[in-house]
């Protein structure tokens, strides 16, 4: 999810007043990144590109275990969960890493833009529901990665005020993201609170040089903040800025919109499917899952982490293993890597479900490529690895958002499905 090549819009929308006869509310218009395709420009798979979001996804969930481990202790995990080894890039993609006039990838954050500070600074940030901060780079960094980037200036903003502690984040090629921590009015399309934690970096890991976003603000619970302090929207809902504490994700090639005190009806069909999740974890997490194919569960009675800013899915290797036997003609492509291939001319009935509805995954958002040019062997999203989150639990990205309309409740403590309009 770093760097990006084109722009779509997101729409972050406050709901008007609690009156039932209030006027809907009007969205507000945001470009973002386009997400796309993680495949060579042939179509073919590139391995480089996944490892590289793997280790990535790893370090970023493993920082959200020391974060919960420090705010509410081991006792929080689930069985099995424990805080990994930091992953790293092996030397070439460290090497290119570094290089940052060269695009090494292609995909993108699903990103808006917020302003913090009085008068208002403004930054394109990623809108992430697997992690729990708001950081972005201060005018005070050293990291040459920074130049690039919109800094923020704490001396030039009325509201701004220096906390005590530090804010830190380590990434797979060595470097870090940390910095101060202060507290400012930040707002998102209208949507304004004040005092609210931040962090304004001042080392930038060069895993971000390539990357158009200035930052991050995470939508996930308290528990995982490494702040230890609310996330923006519960901070919200907490000032009463929002009339309700649920926000919505549609994620897609187009129209891709976040809607923030509510959801849009307009973007899905029928009824949200809701299902309940344990906050103490940190996570949008629910449990029950099953995973099928061809309509029947290959792998049931997991729990599953719905996670904006992965881009793929995983899930425990035994587990991915015995979900990929279940699909004639699949295979295992790189056992280190858990990556498997399956044939291109028959791609799987993919689907989840949590005892409702079946959500399937179209084949376009399951596909990564094939293996190579003619080879009819195409790598499938979901990849097997162990990344401390748990024995039983799975993290399901933006291959499976793309397939549904996500609703997120701190009002219901659920998280919900619906059917894209």
């Amino acid at each position: 999810m770093f760097s990006k090549a084109a722009m779509i819009t997101v729409t972050l929308a406050l709901m008007a007043s609690a009156s039932p006869v209030a006027p809907k509310p009007r969205g507000v218009a945001i470009p973002i990144a386009k997400r796309s395709s993680l495949a060579n420009a042939d179509g073919t798979f590139n391995a480089d590109k996944i490892l590289k979001h793997t280790v990535k996804t790893v370090n970023k969930h493993r920082a959200n275990l020391i974060n919960l481990e420090k705010n509410a202790g081991t006792q929080a995990f689930r069985k099995g969960a424990s805080i990994k080894p930091l992953a790293t890039l092996p030397e070439h993609l460290q090497k290119r890493q570094s290089e940052s006039l060269t695009d090494e990838e292609n995909d993108a954050e699903w990103a808006g833009t917020v302003s913090i500070g009085t008068p208002a600074q403004d930054f394109l940030i990623d809108f992430d529901t697997g992690s729990s901060d708001l950081w972005v780079p201060s005018s005070s960094c050293s990291s040459s990665v920074c130049s690039s980037k919109q800094k923020y200036d704490a001396s030039a903003s009325s509201t701004s005020s220096s906390k005590s502690g530090s804010f830190s984040i380590q990434y797979g090629d060595g470097s870090t993201v940390s910095g101060p921590i202060n507290t400012d009015t930040v707002s998102v399309a209208g949507i304004s609170v004040d005092n609210q934690y931040m962090s304004a970096v001042t080392t930038l890991s060069s895993s971000f040089s390539n990357d158009p976003i200035d930052g991050l603000l995470g939508l996930a619970f308290p528990a995982i903040s490494n702040l230890g302090q609310n996330p923006f929207f519960n901070t919200a809902i907490e000032q009463k800025a929002v009339s309700a504490g649920d926000f919505g994700f549609k994620l897609a090639s187009s129209g891709s919109e976040l809607y923030l005190g509510g959801t849009n009806n307009a973007l899905y069909s029928g009824s949200i499917e809701y299902h309940d999740v344990d906050s103490s974890q940190g996570f949008w997490q629910l449990s029950g899952a099953s995973a099928l194919v061809g309509g029947n569960a290959a792998v049931d009675n997991f729990e599953t982490i719905i996670d904006s800013g992965t881009t793929l899915m995983y899930g425990p290797p035994s587990a991915v293993q015995t979900f990929y036997a279940a699909i004639s003609g699949s295979g295992e492509y790189d056992s280190s890597q858990g990556e498997y291939y399956y044939s291109c001319d028959s791609p799987p009935n993919v689907a989840f479900s949590w005892g409702g509805q079946d959500w399937t995954i179209t084949d376009a958002n399951f596909n990564l490529g094939e293996t190579e040019s003619g080879s009819g062997k195409c790598i499938g999203a979901l990849i097997g690895q162990d990344i401390g989150l748990g024995d039983n639990v799975w993290l399901l990205g933006d291959s499976f958002m793309k397939n549904v309309y996500t609703a997120f409740s701190f009002d219901k403590t659920a998280v919900g499905f619906a059917t894209l309009s």
